[in-house]
């Protein structure tokens, strides 16, 4: 994968790291962040890409912490609803960023965010959050009207002064470039949506090899989009959105908000 990446590294005047690392420690092997998070008691505590061993879940309800957990499929959110969470985020497939999928070699049924909240609230006791291609308040008045408690935005607010998104991800957001996004694994090893860009492609190339375990992959990627965007190309960073890319706005979060309720009433 390093070698793949030689002659993308070479045109901006770098190098590629000589071994890939682990950049971000799992919550599942964590203890330190276990530990804070029940000194801390934030309100509420959200687990992706499956689920925490069964007394790292127990601890955080003794200590009073709402958890929820996304599912991209009916099992997925049984074992989340059995492991004593409190709601199941319905990621649909729309969604931008990563699957939440608990094993990423399994085989991905690709439900859209309707019919998985509507076989979720069906199945489940507890409370689901519909999550993926929700963008205004129509959308989040549609999940309601499905049997949804709430619903998750996320790429809706990329574009609000308050995110962090750089000026390159935003010109992308506001360009062709939103109707157009992709599944892949090549920036940071796991499967996420986002625009189609320099990485994307070069992640899909008839020659490209197999791509690194999530997250060491990532090692790669950051560094790769640091000295793209040193010379001047914003093209190979991680521009994670969904498929509602193109109905972003650009307005402050509280502005948008409140928008938000108005489309919904």
């Amino acid at each position: 994968w390093l070698a793949h990446l030689q002659p993308h590294f070479e045109k901006f005047g770098a190098q590629p790291p000589s071994q890939l690392r682990e950049i971000y420690r799992s919550f599942l092997e964590d203890d330190a962040m276990l530990q804070m998070l029940i000194q801390e008691r934030p309100r509420v505590v959200s687990f992706h890409f499956g689920l925490p061993a069964a007394e790292r879940i127990r601890g955080l309800r003794e200590a009073g912490i709402i958890l929820f957990a996304s599912a991209t499929k009916p099992a997925e959110a049984r074992a989340a609803a059995a492991a004593g969470v409190h709601a199941v985020i319905a990621q649909g497939y729309e969604a931008g960023g990563h699957r939440g999928v608990f094993d990423p070699n399994a085989l991905d049924d690709c439900l859209g965010t309707f019919a998985l909240t509507r076989l979720l609230v069906r199945e489940l006791t507890i409370p689901v959050i519909a999550a993926g291609g929700i963008m205004d308040g129509t959308g989040i008045s549609a999940v309601l009207r499905l049997g949804a408690s709430a619903a998750q935005l996320g790429t809706a607010f990329i574009a609000c002064p308050e995110s962090e998104a750089d000026t390159g991800f935003r010109a992308a957001l506001m360009s062709d470039a939103a109707h157009h996004t992709i599944i892949t694994s090549a920036i940071s090893g796991r499967p996420a949506r986002c625009l189609r860009n320099s990485f994307t492609t070069l992640g899909s190339s008839a020659a490209v090899p197999k791509i690194p375990a999530y997250p060491i992959t990532y090692d790669a990627g950051k560094t790769l989009n640091a000295a793209a965007k040193a010379a001047g190309d914003s093209t190979y960073g991680a521009q994670w959105a969904g498929q509602g890319a193109p109905l972003a706005r650009a307005l402050p979060a509280a502005d948008l908000v409140a928008l938000l309720a108005r489309e919904m009433a």
